[in-house]
This record gives C-alpha cells, sequence and structure tokens, in this order.
C-alpha cells in the first residue's frame, strides 16, 4: 500500500548492500538509534551466509528529518561505508520524478496517469513525451505537460538528443510506457537516470510485428508481461515484475491482445511503484524486491 506524503513525512529510507558478514545488522540499527531514530519496517535478504551478498531496506522515523539528515549521512560514511557498504539514504515524503515515454498504445500510459491522480503512485509526473500527438489532449486532461518529440527513420539522434534536454536534471527516473522506439546505448549513458520498461512476455518466442497474432497461430495458453530496467543489451536488463494471465482455444488475437494489456497496466504499475518506494535493489542483472 501507498501512503501518501503527509504520512511518510519524517521518514527515511536506508538501502544497504555489500559482502555478507557478521555485524552488520546490528551496526545498522545501532547507527539509526544513535541519530534518535525509530525502524517502522526492516527487510533483509542475504544469498549466502558464507560469502555471499547482503541486501537491506530499512524504513525509519525520525523527528525533524530533514535536518538530521547530513549528520545520518556522515555516520553512514563512518560506519556502512567502513564496512565496505553500499549505501543510499531518501527522504521517502519527497516523491521521485518520473518522466513517461509513449507511443500510441495509451493503456500504460492512461494507467499511471489515474494511478497517480489517484494518489497510488508516490511521484510527481513533469512530462509526457510522444513520438506520436495522439495522447495529447488525454495527458493533458490529467494536468500533466505533454511534448511531442518525432522519431523517424533509421537515424534517431535528433529525436533523442530532444528527449535528453528535456528530462536531464528534471526527473528521476524514465518510465517507456509501450514507447515503440529502441533506446540507444548513447541514450542511457547520458541520460542518468534508471529507464524502466514493459513489454510482452512472449519475447523473444514471438518477436517483431503482431506477437498476438503469432501467439494465437501455436496455440498459447499462457499471456504475461514484464517489466525491467533498460540496458545496453535490448529486453535483457533486471527484472522487476512479471505476471501472467490463461488463455484458451476460443479466444480470438484480439481477446488475447486486450487479455495482455490487461496485464501489462498491472506489472508496470507494480513495477513503477517499488522502484519509487526504494524497493528494488539491483544486483548485477537480477533484483530483490522488498
Amino acid at each position: 500500500m501507498t501512503l501518501h506524503n503527509d504520512a511518510l513525512r519524517d521518514h527515511a529510507c536506508l538501502i544497504v548492500h555489500g559482502p555478507d558478514k557478521p555485524g552488520i545488522v546490528a551496526a545498522v540499527s545501532a547507527l539509526i538509534t544513535r541519530n534518535k531514530g525509530n525502524i517502522v519496517q526492516l527487510d533483509q535478504y542475504s544469498d549466502n551466509a558464507d560469502g555471499g551478498a547482503f541486501f537491506q531496506r530499512v524504513v525509519f522515523h525520525r523527528a525533524d528529518l530533514a535536518a538530521a539528515m547530513p549528520d545520518i549521512e556522515v555516520d553512514l560514511v563512518q560506519t556502512v561505508g567502513a564496512m565496505g557498504l553500499e549505501w543510499q539514504l531518501t527522504d521517502q515524503s519527497v516523491p521521485k520524478r518520473m518522466a513517461i515515454l509513449a507511443s500510441t498504445s495509451d493503456h500504460c500510459l492512461l494507467e499511471l496517469l489515474w494511478r497517480h491522480r489517484r494518489g497510488e503512485l508516490p511521484v510527481t509526473i513533469p512530462m509526457v513525451i510522444s513520438n506520436h500527438n495522439n495522447v495529447a489532449e488525454d495527458v493533458r486532461s490529467f494536468g500533466v505537460p505533454f511534448f511531442h518529440v518525432p522519431s523517424q527513420g533509421p537515424d534517431k539522434s535528433a529525436a533523442e538528443a530532444r528527449i535528453l534536454e528535456l528530462v536531464q536534471g528534471n526527473v528521476d527516473f524514465v518510465v517507456l510506457a509501450r514507447y515503440m522506439q529502441i533506446i540507444s546505448e548513447g541514450f542511457l549513458d547520458e541520460v542518468g537516470v534508471p529507464v524502466i520498461n514493459i513489454h510482452h512476455s512472449f519475447l523473444p518466442a514471438f518477436i517483431g510485428a503482431a506477437p498476438y497474432r503469432k501467439a494465437k497461430e501455436r496455440g498459447v495458453k499462457l499471456i504475461g508481461a514484464t517489466s525491467h530496467y533498460v540496458t545496453k543489451d535490448l529486453d535483457e536488463g533486471p527484472i522487476i515484475e512479471q505476471d501472467v494471465a490463461r488463455v484458451d482455444h476460443s479466444m480470438s488475437a484480439a481477446d488475447l491482445q486486450a487479455r495482455g494489456a490487461y496485464v501489462e497496466r498491472a506489472v508496470l504499475s507494480r513495477a513503477v511503484q517499488w522502484h519509487a518506494e526504494d524497493r528494488v535493489i539491483r544486483h548485477g542483472n537480477h533484483t530483490i524486491v522488498f
């Protein structure tokens, strides 16, 4: 469940990960205590207690958190950092800024805008960018700025340069809500924030155009969707969330596509929420989700 910003006032989220060793939990708990914090949530995982990797997410309350953050960060450097662990501390009352990139298909885009308006996603949406204009009025009806950045032909450099102008320094992460353009490695290097994608889980079985028609022809019994972080390797980034739905022989290709769109909306929304709440830790090419 997503808490509104008022409920999260003076709440911090601390992510710790690195080589597992005795004393990490005690050290983190002691650090929070001596900085007058009270732990309200704690999740941890070790993939191998004998020399493996350790992951921890702690949410704690501390009165006047904003004023205390610099001292807590110094303490983290001197204690957690000295133990060879990486850490990230965020103020949970400050929503992450999310840019959405979309194309002609609007189901994932509208789901995110609707959930945001209902207060279910702890983000702000400073912009929606699309290579088509068909979603412009729908986006503006939510009070979100819309930018049209055409992207045609094999050379996407001009479009990517314009998108970078819009997002750099203005967002904390980017979501590809069925944005039907391949993102270049150069764009990923320059954008400087995580990029989250959604795709149907037929990939790579039914790659290319008309995947649901191909799935119908093969008589598939399950369809689904995958949300993952974007890397230079197409559709091979760390997976955040997946889900499936049953289908049968009586369903047309259009029926499969409609059910697939439903799954895509739900999967992408969960992935966005978990990322915004600092529940996802990337480790190599997979994730730990608390």
